[in-house]
C-alpha cells in the first residue's frame, strides 16, 4: 500500500489534530543532540529496573520452570522486536511525532491519541507506584542495618524519597537527565551483579534437598498465580517512552536508536536472564516478590545492593514522571516565550509536579504491595504499549514489501503478538487484581511490609 493509501493521510490529520500537538510539535523542530549511547543510558534507566527485574524469580517460581523460562525469552524477543518497530516509525510521514501519543495520533487519528495517552499514564502512574514502594523498603532495608531497633517505619521513607523525586522533577526535561541516567544504569549494573553474586552465595548455603520447585495450592490459586506472573514479566519489559527517548537523539535518529536499543538490551539479557534464573534456583517456591528480601547473609552486601537499586529507580522515576508532566505542560506553561524558565513557568511547574508526587507518595504509603502493583500495570500499562501497539502501527504506517514472503511472514508474526499478549494482557490484569483484594483484606492501609 502507498503512503498516499494510508487511512491517516497528511490532510486528515491536519483536520482531526487536537490544538497540543501544535504545541508539542513546536518542540519538534528543536534539533536533538543526543548520542545512541545516551539513547542506550535512557533506555536502561526505564526498562532495567531492580523494581523490574527483582520479580521475575517470583514470576518465574509461580509458573515452575518450562513455560517460566519459555515465557521469559519470548517476553525479551517480542520486546526488542517491538522496539525496532517503534524506533523505524520515527519520521514515517514525513513529520516528527516527539511522544508516544502523537506518533499514535499520526497513524490511528484521534482514538490512537487518547487511546495510548491512557496507557501511558496507566505505565508511568503505576510504574511510579511499584518503583517508590520498591525504594522506600531498600532504604528501609539500610536503615534497618545500621539500626536495628530504629523507630522508622516505611512510609517514613517512601515520604523521603518522594521529596528527592520532586527535587529531580524540576529539571525540564528527558535529555537533562542523561548524565543521572548515566549514573542509573551503572547503577544497574552494579545491582544485577551484586544481586546475582550474593544469590548464588545464599543458594549455596541452603540445604539443597530443602528446596522446593513444586506449584502448591488448588488448580484455581496456580492459574491465578500463572496470570499475575504473565503481569510481572510483561511489567519487566515495560518502556512507555521510545518516541520520547527518540526525540533526543541526533540524526540519523534511526540507526542511533537502533544502537540504543541494542546495546540497552545487551544489559538487559544479561542481568534479566540471570538473576531470574539463579533467583529461582537458589530459593525455588519460596522465593519472595522482590528478590532482596529472601537475601540473609552477607548482610554488607545486601546493603550495597539496595543502594544500587535506589539510585536506580531514582533516575527510573523521573522517566515515567514525563509524560504527565508533558500532558499538564502542554496546557498550563506559557509558550509566548522561547524561555521556558520564567518564574511564571517554574512556579506552576513546582505546583503540578508537588501535585504529582503528593499522590503517588500517598498511594504507595497507604498500599505498599509491590508485587502486585508490578502486575496490574503490565498487564494494563505496558503490555499494550511494548507488545500491542507496536506491531498494529507498523502494519498500518509501513509501506508493503514488495517480496510478498516477507510481508506475509511480517503479518503473521505481528498479528501473533497482538493476540497473544492481548490475552496476556486480560489474563494479567485478573490475578493482579485478585492479589490486591486479597491483601487489602490482610493488611492495613499504611501497613509497615
Amino acid at each position: 500500500m502507498s503512503q498516499t493509501e494510508l487511512p491517516n493521510s497528511t490532510a486528515e490529520v491536519e483536520v482531526e489534530r487536537p490544538v497540543v500537538v501544535l504545541v508539542v510539535e513546536e518542540e519538534a523542530a528543536k534539533q536533538g543532540t543526543g548520542t545512541w549511547k545516551h539513547a542506550a543510558f535512557h533506555m536502561a534507566t526505564t526498562i532495567a529496573t531492580p523494581a523490574a527485574y527483582a520479580p521475575l524469580p517470583f514470576a518465574l517460581a509461580s509458573l515452575g520452570w518450562p513455560l517460566g523460562v519459555s515465557s521469559l525469552v519470548a517476553a525479551t524477543l517480542a520486546t526488542w522486536y517491538s522496539s525496532f518497530l517503534i524506533a523505524s516509525l520515527w519520521n514515517w510521514d514525513g513529520k516528527k511525532h516527539v511522544t508516544y501519543r502523537h506518533l499514535a495520533h499520526s497513524i490511528f487519528g484521534f482514538w490512537g491519541y487518547w487511546s495510548i495517552a491512557f496507557f501511558q499514564q496507566v505505565a508511568s502512574v503505576g510504574n511510579n507506584i511499584a518503583i517508590h514502594i520498591a525504594a522506600g523498603s531498600s532504604l528501609k532495608a539500610v536503615y534497618k542495618y545500621y539500626d536495628k531497633d530504629g523507630g522508622l517505619t516505611l512510609q517514613h521513607f517512601i515520604i523521603f524519597f518522594g521529596a528527592f523525586e520532586l527535587l529531580l522533577s524540576q529539571l525540564p526535561d528527558i535529555h537533562s537527565l542523561r548524565w543521572v541516567n548515566a549514573l542509573c544504569t551503572f547503577s544497574t549494573i552494579g545491582f544485577a551483579g551484586t544481586t546475582i553474586g550474593v544469590t548464588i552465595y545464599n543458594g549455596k548455603k541452603i540445604d539443597r534437598k530443602s528446596v522446593s520447585y513444586r506449584l502448591d495450592g488448588s488448580s484455581s490459586s496456580k492459574a491465578f498465580r500463572a496470570f499475575n506472573a504473565l503481569g510481572a514479566i510483561a511489567f519487566s519489559f515495560g518502556d512507555a517512552m521510545l518516541p520520547e527517548i527518540q526525540n533526543t537523539v541526533r540524526e540519523p535518529a534511526k540507526k542511533n536508536m537502533y544502537k540504543g536499543v541494542s546495546a540497552a538490551y545487551a544489559v538487559i539479557v544479561l542481568s534479566y536472564w540471570q538473576l531470574a534464573f539463579t533467583g529461582y534456583w537458589a530459593f525455588g517456591s519460596q522465593v519472595q516478590p522482590y528478590i532482596l528480601s529472601s537475601l540473609t547473609v552477607p548482610q554488607w552486601t545486601i546493603v550495597m545492593a539496595n543502594l544500587f537499586a535506589v539510585i536506580q529507580i531514582s533516575g527510573c522515576f523521573q522517566i515515567y514522571c514525563r509524560p504527565t508532566y508533558a500532558y499538564f505542560e502542554e496546557r498550563l506553561l506559557s509558550h509566548k516565550t522561547t524561555n521556558h524558565f520564567t518564574s511564571r513557568n517554574n512556579l506552576i511547574r513546582l505546583v503540578f509536579t508537588s501535585m504529582y508526587m503528593v499522590l503517588i507518595t500517598l498511594v504507595a504509603a497507604a498500599m505498599p504491595f509491590f508485587g502486585d502493583f508490578v502486575s496490574i500495570c503490565g498487564a494494563v500499562g505496558f503490555t499494550p504499549l511494548d507488545f500491542v501497539f507496536p506491531a498494529l502501527a507498523y502494519l498500518k504506517a509501513r509501506r508493503r514489501p514488495q517480496n510478498t514472503k516477507i510481508y506475509l511472514s511480517l503479518l503473521l508474526l505481528n498479528f501473533a503478538m497482538v493476540a497473544w499478549f492481548s490475552s496476556v494482557a486480560v489474563l494479567g490484569c485478573i490475578g493482579a487484581v485478585k492479589f490486591i483484594v486479597e491483601d487489602v483484606k490482610t493488611y492495613k492501609f499504611f501497613h509497615d511490609m
